[in-house]
């Protein structure tokens, strides 16, 4: 049986893991970049190690690190999360072949369904609905193009290694394909670590249903529910819920079937996510397999009354399923993810320090959440603070309950997209009225609200801790200190908390003047897409800024010669000189 479970992962998942730990009677492992030194998860683990980095390739992707710390905490369990290596086979088989036990399916579970082709051709075999689509991965921009001659626009460009909306593209018009499948395709290297992409159809303005499915090792496959997450923004989810409202029983009872099957011809074991589109007309599609927990499970668990992270660890400790039949759900929950976006501003990510985190409660009233007040949120990683789940006995119930916490949730220090959230729920098209007629492109084709910018926080470096040794009875220990403690304790010291506490420090003056190309975010600059002294238009893209995993298009100010003032690959503040036009 299971004793201690080592936790490769970050934020609000890690504290859901570890209180599933507690609850389930075993001690819990957390591991942290230098980051998230003082994150809450470090803080609630029955014990933390220090990953000794600040990227996300240093830290929460490098298996050998993760590994060499399970050992040295005597781990005999990895739980993943969600993102990171959560759907990485050669993860699972390292763990495996560690002598630990892996908290997810089998490798060779999640190499056939994460490898999304592959997890078509079961589709398919199983009889499951599905668009047309590529039969591989796609080689080049030219071969996206020739597919979107074939069969029409829109058409998707999705990650084949990938999930959770990175590596994901829609075009709708042909001369936009070759750029987003180049985009895709630097998503998916930065977030997976594979590039490959294949294409597909993408049915217009469809909902997003996905079945929530738990498998054990004595060959029980079951599916507890179905959620609706129509409601994206750049393909990232931001409210889901459970039941999906607005199906009738025949597409209800198609949508379970199809994902059981897909989920039994795969060998699947521990819990997984199969996702469907569905088109207007009444189209269902398959859509992909998340072999992994998903952010929105807590809405599941709210209305089926199982703790699915509890369940991974049963089933991890080869005990049968909790439930032996689909149950008939409790009520209604909704899920509102409280990610640091400010929703005034295109949705643009907003890293910084929170001065005020003032949660809702009451009846009905679940937060999960992986930030406090003084807590930092690190430009990165992915924009998730928090979950706010809200429970009622009928859809009506939760979404009242869901406007009064709304109203009560305050955030102070970084923005946040409650002030979207607030909005939604007075939408008809979303509270259903008239019918249910929120999409996967809702936000940014038919969404009305005008949302006020938010103030812009101040930038957090993303800074090291400052490693150095001491001796203890003889032994050498590694010491690794915030540089912030290090102010006033001599020119070293001054020198190296500089350094470490002001990487930006040699920013380029405001770019508040004429000509001048403003950094729209804190992040990097990924890409430029026009050469310095090139010719360029007001409206052009010019270069791409990448924060919290997402990318952010920089556009010309106005026409003229451009002249660079960073490279690409530097890290660059909100509003700081990315370049100028002459």
């Amino acid at each position: 049986m299971i004793r201690k479970v080592l936790i490769a992962n970050r934020g609000e998942i890690a504290v859901r893991i570890v209180r599933a730990c507690a609850d389930y009677g075993v001690r819990s492992v957390a591991v942290y970049a230098d980051g998230d030194a003082q994150s809450l998860h470090v803080r609630m683990a029955d014990e933390a190690w220090a990953l000794e980095g600040v990227r996300p390739s240093d830290t929460y992707l490098d298996i050998d690190k993760l590994l060499a710390v399970a050992r040295k905490a005597d781990a005999d369990a990895v739980h993943p999360g969600y993102g990171f290596l959560s759907e990485r086979a050669e993860f699972a088989q390292a763990v495996i072949d560690a002598g630990m036990a892996w908290i997810g399916p089998p490798p060779e579970a999640i190499e056939a369904l994460g490898d999304k082709v592959a997890a078509r051709r079961i589709a398919q075999s199983v009889g499951a609905p599905l668009v047309e689509g590529t039969p591989g991965p796609v080689d080049c921009a030219a071969e996206a193009v020739a597919f979107a001659e074939a069969h029409g626009l829109p058409i998707a460009i999705k990650a084949a290694f990938g999930g959770g909306g990175r590596g994901l593209k829609v075009a709708w018009r042909m001369d936009e394909v070759a750029e987003l499948y180049e985009s895709a395709v630097r998503e998916a290297t930065a977030a997976f670590g594979r590039g490959e992409c294949y294409i597909e159809q993408f049915l217009d303005r469809p909902r997003h249903i996905e079945a929530q499915v738990v498998a054990d090792t004595h060959g029980h496959v079951l599916v507890l529910g179905d959620r609706d997450c129509s409601l994206q923004r750049r393909n990232q989810k931001l409210v889901e819920e459970a039941p999906a409202p607005f199906l009738d029983q025949a597409q209800r009872t198609r949508i379970h079937e199809a994902a059981r099957a897909i989920c039994a011809r795969a060998g699947y074991v521990g819990a997984g996510t199969v996702e469907f589109l569905l088109a207007r007309d009444g189209r269902i599609s398959f859509l992909e397999v998340n072999t992994r927990l998903q952010v929105e499970h807590p809405v599941t668990e709210e209305t089926t009354g199982l703790d699915l992270v509890v369940e991974q660890l049963r089933i991890a400790d080869g005990l049968p399923l909790s439930l032996a039949a689909t149950p008939a759900p409790r009520g209604h929950s909704l899920e509102f993810r409280i990610n640091a976006e400010d929703p005034g501003r295109g949705y643009l990510p907003t890293p910084g320090r929170i001065q005020r985190f003032a949660p809702p409660a009451g009846p009905g009233v679940r937060l999960d959440s992986g930030v406090e007040t003084g807590s930092t949120v690190p430009g990165t990683f992915d924009s998730l603070m928090a979950k706010l789940v809200v429970s009622g006995a009928t859809r009506e119930q939760a979404l009242q309950r869901a406007r009064r916490a709304l109203r009560e949730f305050h955030i102070e220090g970084v923005a946040s997209v409650l002030p979207f959230h607030r909005a939604v729920l007075e939408a008809a098209d979303f509270i259903g009225e008239s019918g249910f007629r929120v999409h996967t492109r809702w936000i940014e084709t038919e969404f009305q609200a005008e949302l006020p910018a938010a103030d812009r926080p101040e930038a957090v470096a993303d800074a090291p801790l400052l490693r150095t040794f001491v001796e203890l009875d003889g032994r050498r220990v590694s010491l690794g200190l915030p540089a912030a403690l290090l102010r006033g304790a001599g020119p070293a010291a001054d020198a190296g908390d500089q350094a470490a506490a002001d990487p930006a420090s040699d920013k380029a003056p405001d770019a508040a003047v004429p000509g001048g190309v403003a950094a729209p975010i804190t992040g990097s600059l990924l890409a430029w897409k026009a050469e310095d002294g090139a010719r360029v238009e007001a409206g052009d893209v010019i270069a791409v800024m990448e924060a919290m995993k997402m990318e952010t298009h920089v556009q010309a100010p106005c026409a003229g010669v451009l002249r660079h003032a960073r490279a690409a690959g530097d890290a660059v503040d909100a509003g700081a000189t990315l370049g100028r036009i002459e």
